[in-house]
C-alpha cells in the first residue's frame, strides 16, 4: 500500500512523494525535463557475509538503514540537476521484490528500460562484520546493459547507521554529482 502526494517545489518542478506501508519516504520527479537522464534507482540491497549473516537474516533495523541510504542516494541524484528519477516500485520482477538484483547479472538494466528509464542504479551494502561494510553501486545503460559507472567505498569502524553516509560520499565524489 502506498500513498502519493504531488506538489510543486523550487524551480516549479513537480515532485511525487511516496510513503510506503513500511514507512519509507521516497521522492521522485513527477514530470521530468527531457534533457535529463532518466534513472531508476532501485532499493539498496544487503549482502551479509558476516559470521551470523546466514543465521540472523535481514532485520527490520537493516531494512530501515537500507531505506535511509536509498532515500539519501535518490535525493542527491535528483539534486544534481542531471537526472530525473524513475519510480522503481512499479517493477513486477521477483528480483526487485525480493531484493535480489545483485544476483541477476545485470537484469536491472532491462527492468529499468521497461520502466522507461535510460539507466539503472543498483547499490549493495556488503556486511563483512558488524563494524566493517562495503557500499558499492553501479549504473548500467538500460538499452545495452553496459556498466556506465561503478563505485565502491569501504566503511571501517562504523555501524549500520553509516550506510547512508557512505552512499552519499560515493555519490558526491562521483561524476553523478560532478560531471566535469
Amino acid at each position: 500500500m502506498r500513498n502519493e502526494v504531488r506538489f510543486w517545489g523550487r524551480g516549479l518542478a513537480s515532485w511525487t512523494v511516496v510513503l510506503s506501508l513500511g514507512g519509507a519516504l521516497s521522492v521522485f520527479p513527477a514530470s521530468a525535463d527531457p534533457s535529463l537522464i532518466k534513472v531508476a534507482v532501485f532499493d539498496f540491497e544487503l549482502d551479509d557475509l558476516s559470521a551470523g549473516g546466514g543465521i540472523a537474516g535481514d532485520s527490520a533495523a537493516d531494512a530501515a538503514q537500507l531505506n535511509g541510504a536509498a532515500s539519501e542516494a535518490r535525493r542527491l541524484i535528483a539534486q544534481s540537476g542531471r537526472y530525473a528519477l524513475v519510480d522503481p516500485s512499479a517493477a513486477e520482477d521477483d528480483s526487485v521484490k525480493g531484493h535480489r538484483l545483485r544476483q541477476c547479472d545485470g537484469c536491472e538494466a532491462a527492468i529499468a528500460r521497461k520502466l522507461g528509464a535510460d539507466q539503472s542504479f543498483l547499490a549493495v551494502v556488503t556486511r563483512i562484520s558488524r563494524t566493517e561494510y562495503v557500499v558499492r553501486f553501479q549504473i548500467r545503460d538500460a538499452q545495452t546493459g553496459g556498466i556506465v559507472l561503478a563505485r565502491q567505498s569501504g566503511l571501517r569502524m562504523g555501524a549500520d547507521y553509516s550506510w547512508d553516509r557512505g552512499a552519499a560520499a560515493l555519490i558526491k565524489s562521483s561524476p553523478l554529482n560532478n560531471p566535469n
